[in-house]
């Protein structure tokens, strides 16, 4: 099965934290028709964030396809608080790393590379 990276589709994928217990992943598309391509296939899921952070899904607080700007967020309970010790990323901005692997099988796009 052909695949194309995620990174090929978005134009950012980021992390911060959304607060001192969790943190926010934020995927937006270069086109609205990747985003929609994938939105209608239900591409992301609490289930694969879950996978992606070796969490449960219950740590996952919420899952939004948000239209008005081609975008996908992700909100989960932070692994530790903010700044506690052993806490090696603050600002919860080195997180995104998990999403940049994922590859999305062409197949299930309605586009032309």
């Amino acid at each position: 099965m052909k695949t194309v990276p995620l990174t090929e589709l978005a134009a950012v994928i980021r992390s911060k934290n959304a607060g001192p217990y969790e943190l926010t992943i934020d995927i937006l598309f270069k086109s609205e028709q990747h985003y929609s391509a994938l939105k209608e296939i239900n591409f992301f899921t609490r289930d694969l964030f879950a996978r992606l952070y070796g969490v449960g899904v219950d740590q996952i607080v919420n899952l939004v396809y948000f239209d008005p700007a081609s975008a996908v967020k992700c909100t989960l309970v932070r692994p530790m608080v903010s700044g506690t010790p052993g806490d090696a990323d603050v600002y919860g901005a080195q997180q995104h790393a998990p999403v940049l692997s994922l590859q999305v099988p062409l197949e299930r796009l309605r586009y032309t590379r």
